[in-house]
């Protein structure tokens, strides 16, 4: 992909990875222009989110970000707090934030899925207005939602290493009761 087609992706829209009663609704920060230009969530080659989401017993095999789709036959999904793309999470407004935080919670009544998992601890303190947050469970929730913030899985947030990524998303998976889908046999459909 050349700059100037990644530039081109700017502020382009990536549509929702979502079903009614997902298990996990899983939230980016913003689409990169990378995913922008391909349409996949969490594309650029650097993200530690597919590693991570399988690495973790989420998914029964790294999915391919193209391979989107096939994260809701597992009950899970992907949305973003705020909808417009852009290069860095930094190029973002507090006001974006906080109205995305609005959107996002209409979107979770709306589906009702049984966790939100925020990939962006930052962004989530921001959207939702808890200065206090850290990685974890939330004790706001959405409706029936539970809230669980995640770290960032970008490639630029180099505090957290895949290994290190993957803990929390193990962690993670175990208080959702979720089966480890990288064990034979996956998830119970």
């Amino acid at each position: 992909m050349t700059p100037a087609e990644l530039e081109a992706a700017r502020d382009r829209l990536v549509p929702d990875v979502v079903a009614d009663g997902l298990r996990v609704l899983f939230c980016g920060i913003n689409p990169g222009l990378m995913t922008a230009a391909t349409g996949h969530h969490f594309a650029r080659p650097g993200n530690r989110f597919w590693p991570a989401l399988h690495a973790s017993g989420f998914t029964p095999r790294q999915l391919h970000p193209s391979e989107q789709s096939e994260l809701v036959r597992h009950g899970l999904g992907i949305t973003n707090v705020v909808a417009r793309a852009s290069a860095r999470a930094d190029e973002l407004s507090d006001e974006e934030y906080r109205e995305g935080g609005r959107i996002l919670e209409e979107k979770v009544l709306r589906l009702r899925p049984r966790w939100l998992a925020v990939a962006g601890v930052t962004a989530y303190r921001v959207a939702f207005g808890d200065k206090k947050a850290k990685i974890g469970p939330q004790t706001r929730t959405i409706g029936d939602t539970r809230i669980w913030a995640l770290p960032n899985p970008s490639g630029l947030n180099a505090l957290w290493t895949t290994p290190k990524l993957t803990d929390v998303f193990r962690a993670f998976r175990l208080v959702t009761g979720l089966p480890d889908a990288s064990c034979a046999g996956g998830p119970e459909d």
